[in-house]
């Protein structure tokens, strides 16, 4: 294999970098491969898997029928339990172990989270069904639904802000921050999870929305 020419260099960077890992005051590494953290790809997954629970023939597949849409949503709602107890498990863990605690209770926290994340679903889709038709009766450019629930990305950041926060109500670190992050560098709106939002929300032309930890919004707004 042919060398680089910096080769011999980079050997001697590398060195000095490694150095920096304890040599800064600031330890902004993770080297231990009993802390892992959240996955970003994971709560991707888990995310796209939701969005074809809430929005079906829109997201995911696009030949469900009356038949087959409860066993399709049934099998996705598999999959998401166990990514999301996975990565559950993996916030609380990494949590207790940064602040120095043991992790005794981590297992059945991830249980009781995941059981009643999972209750919490019907009413967050009743939400954001207001949401879509919030978007719809807001935009005088919205030719009909299914452009806002496949093309909007406002309701796209509320949505992944809707799951984000029964996450973040049910008390689990990082994971949620991580979800409403991945959303505000795919649309532009950052809305932290301990936000405060009621039904029939719009965000129309979001890019550069923020929406803080301490906000608290009423129903039937409408933000440009």
């Amino acid at each position: 294999m042919k060398r680089h020419p910096l080769s011999d260099k980079l050997r001697e960077i590398t060195h000095r970098l490694v150095e920096t890992y304890e040599s800064c005051e600031i330890h902004a590494q993770n080297i231990d491969p009993d802390l892992r953290l959240p996955s970003r790809e994971a709560a991707k997954s888990i995310l796209e898997k939701l969005f074809a629970v809430f929005y079906p023939g829109y997201h995911g597949v696009q030949h469900l029928t009356q038949e087959n849409v409860a066993f399709h949503v049934g099998a996705i709602l598999d999959d998401v339990a166990e990514e999301l107890s996975e990565q559950v498990y993996q916030a609380f863990y990494f949590d207790c172990k940064v602040r120095g605690e043991e992790c005794e209770s981590c297992a059945a926290k991830t249980e009781n989270v995941v059981e009643r994340f999972f209750s919490s679903l019907p009413e967050v889709r009743r939400r954001l069904t207001y949401d879509v038709q919030a978007a719809y009766d807001g935009d005088p450019a919205a030719s009909n639904l299914a452009e806002i629930i496949f093309a909007y990305p406002g309701l796209r950041a509320i949505t992944v802000y809707r799951i984000a926060h029964e996450l973040n109500v049910l008390g689990v670190p990082l994971l949620p921050r991580i979800m409403t992050e991945w959303a505000h560098s795919e649309t532009g709106i950052d809305i932290h999870p301990g936000a405060r939002i009621g039904k029939s929300f719009f965000i129309d032309h979001g890019t550069g929305v923020v929406i803080g930890e301490t906000t608290d919004i009423g129903e039937g707004v409408k933000i440009y």
